[in-house]
């Protein structure tokens, strides 16, 4: 709670140095509204907002799910097999090469514009962070834990499931948390590539009518959804993760 608190006050003081640029510099409303055009505009097209909320938050919890799901088992397989990791890995990193905007006009083209091109956009987004921390921590268990292990005589499944896994968890959490904060950004670069439904959509729409409060509103939304979405996550990981996080 203390980190949520601590986000909420930086939130409403950079909401205080925003009202301070406006009564400084009195740019035009249509180019930079105040902060209470936007909470009026909230107001005002809260039914339209909270309708393409929806679908983007669909998309968002869905790819943040299948990203951690791939990622792990990704990691996982990797970890067992250092043929596959050989070979499997650098494909890894190159799918991270390729800019998000080339690849999401050919998944729309594949899977269509509903909401499957998104959840995969997102997902491939998200999914490496997962994997790559993981990896990282099963690699990083230390050696005495499995020289003990290999004395006691523990196949290759034991170790991995009752001493890697266990010790690669702080590293596992980190990386959930770092797929968390990309989720949003993964839903909303998808829509701007082909959708007709969403806060992206209602984003562009926005700006190509120059209606600059809802944008300004829209990425309101997508703060607060975004801080959301870790904080809650964060209190999933420490609830699940047995494990002395500093919190």
């Amino acid at each position: 709670m203390n980190g949520f608190l601590r986000s909420l006050t930086v939130m409403l003081v950079l909401i205080g140095l925003w009202q301070g640029l406006i009564l400084l510099f009195h740019p035009a409303p249509y180019l930079f509204p105040a902060p209470w055009d936007v909470f009026k505009t909230l107001l005002t097209q809260s039914a339209l907002i909270g309708q393409q909320l929806l679908p983007t938050l669909i998309e968002i919890v869905t790819g943040l799910v299948l990203g951690v799901a791939l990622g792990m088992g990704l990691a996982l397989i990797l970890c067992h097999s250092k043929t596959l990791y050989t070979f499997v890995f650098p494909l890894l990193l190159i799918s991270q090469a390729l800019p998000i905007f080339a690849i999401a006009p050919l998944l729309v083209v594949w899977l269509g514009y509903g909401l499957q091109a998104k959840i995969f956009t997102t997902m491939l987004m998200l999914f490496f962070p997962v994997a790559n921390n993981l990896l990282t921590g099963l690699k990083e268990t230390p050696a005495e834990y499995l020289d003990m292990a290999k004395l006691m005589n523990a196949s290759e499944r034991q170790q991995l499931w009752q001493i890697r896994f266990p010790a690669s968890l702080p590293k596992l959490a980190a990386g959930i948390r770092l797929a968390t904060t990309f989720a949003p950004l993964g839903a909303i670069i998808s829509e701007w590539v082909g959708s007709s439904q969403g806060l992206g959509f209602l984003l562009l729409s926005a700006n190509a009518q120059m209606k600059i409060d809802l944008m300004f509103t829209v990425l309101f939304v997508l703060v607060c959804l975004s801080l959301t979405l870790y904080f809650l996550v964060n209190k999933l990981l420490l609830f699940f993760l047995t494990w002395p996080f500093e919190k």
